[in-house]
């Protein structure tokens, strides 16, 4: 399979950068990594090319205008982009997870027909996430002694990035639910993906967009597969994004869960008819 590693961003290149230096030294020539920009301002992108690590695969870079929180509509812009290029697999990562050392192998482990896998996170203090985005501290490099006086400093909320077990029990389930949904860290095959229209770019602002796309996978068949104990990212601390819409987003999502809804109403159909995305190539 190819795989393309999608990754949101939005005004944030030192995460960003963060991200890509953790993913640079995983991706073989045959994957792909698009950058999914949901409108950041030049400077951002300046930085992000001249900061841009070595890679072995492609690198690129897909943007549209800044029109407020529409990271549904970039990330289907960002999975176009794979499939042009051929990827028949895509992980999404947001801009502030970095990806621990094992990431893309483990995700390829556990890639398996008929399944998406939800990823898994380590929630970093301010103080961490600042020397990583400065390039102060190498996260997927760190050793499990350095984790573990992490943890007891408070920098870290928890080791399950220390244990990899991909044959681990409990992993898979049939039925929604909520608990740990995450599309800052998700797998899944493009035909999957492209069965149930991507996500779905009506849902307004913060919230629940990804709990919505694991909802319509369920109802076409696909079954979850947990990534804990061994796709874990180290996520980079922020401000808290406003949350205006998060109820009315849960509960438009609870509605849907009377129905058998597979389809996003705007999604990955209507993203290719956009005429405002600029594409390039990063490192040619």
């Amino acid at each position: 399979m190819r795989t393309a590693f999608v990754v949101l961003t939005y005004n944030r290149s030192d995460a960003l950068l963060a991200v890509l230096r953790g993913l640079a030294s995983q991706c073989g020539a045959g994957d792909l990594v698009v950058v999914a920009d949901d409108g950041s301002r030049p400077d951002q992108i300046l930085a992000l090319r001249n900061g841009l690590p070595r890679f072995a695969c492609p690198v690129r870079h897909v943007w549209h205008p800044d029109v407020g929180f529409t990271a549904a509509r970039s990330r289907n812009l960002g999975a176009l982009q794979a499939r042009a290029a051929g990827a028949d697999y895509l992980v999404f990562l947001d801009g502030d997870c970095v990806p621990n050392a094992q990431f893309a192998r483990q995700h390829a482990l556990l890639a398996q027909a008929g399944m998406f896998v939800n990823g898994s996170r380590v929630l970093l203090s301010e103080r961490l996430s600042a020397q990583a985005c400065a390039g102060a501290v190498d996260l997927p490099g760190l050793q499990a002694a350095d984790w573990l006086r992490l943890r007891l400093a408070g920098d870290a909320n928890k080791l399950s990035q220390l244990l990899r077990w991909p044959g681990a029990p409990l992993r898979t389930g049939r039925r929604f639910h909520w608990k740990g949904i995450r599309s800052c860290n998700f797998g899944l095959w493009y035909g999957d993906f492209e069965a149930v229209n991507g996500f779905d770019e009506s849902f307004s602002g913060w919230g629940h967009e990804d709990a919505d796309l694991v909802l319509r996978l369920h109802n076409h068949g696909s079954m979850r597969k947990n990534g804990f104990f061994g796709t874990e990212v180290f996520h980079l601390w922020h401000s808290e994004a406003s949350r205006d819409h998060e109820s009315v987003n849960r509960e438009r999502v609870l509605q849907r869960m009377r129905t058998g809804i597979t389809r996003a109403d705007v999604g990955l159909a209507q993203a290719g008819a956009a005429k405002d995305v600029r594409a390039i190539e990063l490192n040619r």
